[in-house]
């Protein structure tokens, strides 16, 4: 975790739940993750003696590690609060990866399904986990989940030793594919911020449409506007983990036009995504390739091709438009097994299940230059209000900011 568990995670929300609705933290036994419960409930293993958790929510939110022996102990959690420790006590002993079924398929699922009983239902993980599995993630490969927010996924062979990545969420042995380590990122919001500005500011009333706004967006150049955003709408998740930080715009005019401030809003996440990106690589994980999904890698252009050209890197996109539901399909066929019509191991399976589209996002190389001369701006606003350690002084951001403005327009 980097040394930062967060507010968003298993046992916050627990302790959260003790703090403010302490009879619903009485009548409690377990709590159990969504991605949990879910197979639980579609194999009749629901009994918390049964239960199968897997290692992606166990490890990424729970601080599950087979080295410390599961979950943290009991005298770590009563430091925190004494009924936490009494809780660690009645979770599951062991958590496992999507590789193996949970259970067979029961017979009333079976009915609600129109699916065979007795299929076996593999174990549970997050949404983008598997989303990155369907998006073909493998070693050097990033894949971005983008949407209301952002997961960014990777994996890296478990007999590479890695460091401890300040601001990651968590680095999780099999919580991806097994064998491998997994590696979480994310942005807190993306596409919820340019829905704030569309449906709450509506700058144009009914014509500022998010349609509208891109199409006015893309006519402009990088730095012509002369604005720069911090994407912190909804906190940051990566790499500052700090829920209590907020957006910030800079550089408006009484001349400000609101197809500009849409595109700082793009930009903003797409250099929150290229912070992201160093941070893996300033700790020895190489990032060779990114493969976007979602619902904005799917729809909307425009800012893809702001990412590439902020990222300096091409981006693929997967060529499932559902990627999360074709990677539960895979563990299930992997949990199945070759011998009944599957795949013994996630990397086959993936190069059997998935792939890319013909077209992606390149670079231009200009484009590419001007935001190279934005990012550390950003970064200086990044680091200014969002470390403790950060001294310095802003008085040239709004100066340099200007100065790019003009050459640009010229």
């Amino acid at each position: 975790y980097g040394g930062v568990y967060s507010s968003e995670w298993f046992f916050s929300k627990i302790l959260h739940c003790r703090r403010t609705s302490p009879e619903v933290f009485e009548a409690a036994y377990l709590w159990v993750e969504l991605a949990d419960w879910i197979p639980a409930m579609l194999t009749g293993t629901e009994h918390p003696d049964r239960l199968t958790v897997g290692i992606c929510a166990a490890g990424h939110k729970a601080m599950y590690n087979e080295a410390w022996g599961g979950y943290p102990d009991a005298e770590f959690l009563a430091a925190l609060d004494p009924k936490l420790a009494e809780l660690r006590a009645r979770l599951r002993p062991k958590a496992y990866p999507v590789d193996r079924a949970v259970g067979g398929l029961t017979e009333a699922w079976a009915r609600r399904t129109g699916l065979p009983a007795g299929i076996p239902v593999a174990v549970g993980a997050f949404d983008a986990h598997l989303g990155a599995v369907g998006a073909g993630v493998a070693p050097g490969a990033l894949v971005k989940i983008i949407g209301t927010s952002t997961c960014d996924i990777t994996v890296v062979p478990k007999d590479h030793e890695l460091p401890d990545i300040p601001g990651l969420c968590g680095i999780v042995e099999g919580s991806v594919i097994p064998g491998y380590y997994g590696l979480e990122a994310g942005q807190s919001a993306v596409g919820d911020i340019f829905h704030w500005f569309v449906s709450y500011i509506r700058p144009l009333g009914r014509a500022g449409t998010h349609e509208a706004l891109a199409q006015a967006a893309a006519r402009l150049k990088p730095g012509e506007s002369g604005l720069l955003a911090l994407d912190w709408n909804n906190g940051n998740r990566t790499i500052l983990v700090d829920q209590r930080l907020t957006g910030l715009l800079l550089g408006q005019t009484l001349y400000t036009t609101p197809a500009e401030i849409y595109r700082a809003l793009v930009e903003a996440t797409a250099f929150g995504a290229l912070t992201i990106i160093q941070r893996f690589e300033e700790y020895g994980v190489k990032i060779e390739r990114v493969i976007a999904c979602g619902g904005i890698a799917e729809k909307n252009p425009f800012v893809m091709q702001i990412y590439a050209d902020v990222l300096g890197r091409p981006i693929r996109i997967s060529r499932s438009a559902q990627t999360c539901a074709l990677g539960a399909a895979i563990a299930g066929a992997v949990a199945a097994g070759k011998r009944a019509g599957g795949y013994d191991t996630i990397p086959e399976a993936q190069r059997a299940m998935t792939g890319l589209k013909p077209k992606g996002f390149h670079p231009n190389p200009q484009a590419h230059a001007i935001y190279q001369e934005l990012y550390p701006l950003y970064r200086a606003l990044h680091d200014a209000f969002g470390t403790r350690e950060w001294h310095g002084n802003l008085y040239h951001v709004m100066k340099r900011l200007i100065e790019i403005r003009n050459r640009v327009r010229q």
